[in-house]
């Protein structure tokens, strides 16, 4: 498979097995026993790695997300805990989501040690969470599954960096391409309702554009790996989300 393909043919489990233990409720009632209101751990675990920034950083970064949500949620969280404990407890979520639901019949450290060098050889530009999370400590490789969903997560950044550039500059709002895409989700994301600009007929032909060009844009990191490595990386995926439960 050619990089530009496996960044196609993987983009949906790059993009969904990550999104498990962040859309779990387990997640965030262990959160709201630490103080955390609502949403408000999920931009401070999220972008706690980006620091002690300004709330425009993080609204910047997150791209998709309704601005006033994410200001609000990131200046509450403040008093909870410093950023990078938040990043700390993001990450600790993440793990302990993918030892509880991730399945024993796959090799959770190969898929670690790929996604690793494709992670180590991919450029941070355009993508500040990557950047950020590409840094931030890791399990022990004794943790495999802990290890792979890490790992992958922070792929997840780089292609959501690099989507939201390419939805932009397709001439498409975040708004109108989160209607498009996941509708379901605009509530979470803070928005009232959907984009009606979203409903014409050139946003959708931007976004399947952006798409094409976030996939292009990805090529390089997945030319971290030789041809055969890439069909294993995309078979690695595929059951691992098989058998998340």
């Amino acid at each position: 498979m050619t990089p530009d393909a496996t960044a196609t043919a993987t983009a949906n489990v790059v993009g969904d097995l990550p999104s498990r233990f962040m859309l779990d409720m387990a997640t965030y009632g262990a959160a709201a026993e630490d103080g955390f209101e609502g949403m408000d751990f999920y931009v401070a675990g999220r972008g706690g790695a980006l620091g002690d920034v300004p709330s425009a950083v993080v609204v910047a970064a997150f791209v998709f997300f309704e601005p006033g949500t994410v200001h609000d949620s990131w200046t509450r969280a403040a008093d909870v805990m410093p950023r990078q404990a938040a990043a700390d407890r993001w990450a600790a979520a993440c793990h302990r989501w993918a030892e509880a639901h991730l399945g024993d019949d796959v090799d959770h450290g190969r898929l670690a040690e790929l996604l690793g060098r494709m992670n180590a050889a991919a450029s941070t530009a355009g993508a500040p969470c990557f950047g950020a999370w590409r840094v931030q400590p890791e399990p022990e490789a004794d943790r495999p599954k802990a290890l792979a969903l890490h790992r992958l997560m922070v792929l997840r950044e780089l292609r959501g960096g690099l989507h939201g550039a390419a939805v932009i500059t397709h001439g498409l709002s975040p708004h109108a391409a989160l209607t498009i895409r996941t509708p379901g989700m605009l509530p979470i994301f803070g928005w009232d309702g959907p984009d009606p600009d979203a409903e014409a007929a050139h946003s959708h032909t931007a976004w399947n554009e952006a798409e094409t060009a976030t996939d292009r844009a990805l090529a390089p990191a997945y030319e971290a790996l030789d041809e055969g490595e890439r069909v294993e990386l995309r078979e690695l995926l595929d059951a691992a989300q098989a058998g998340a439960t």
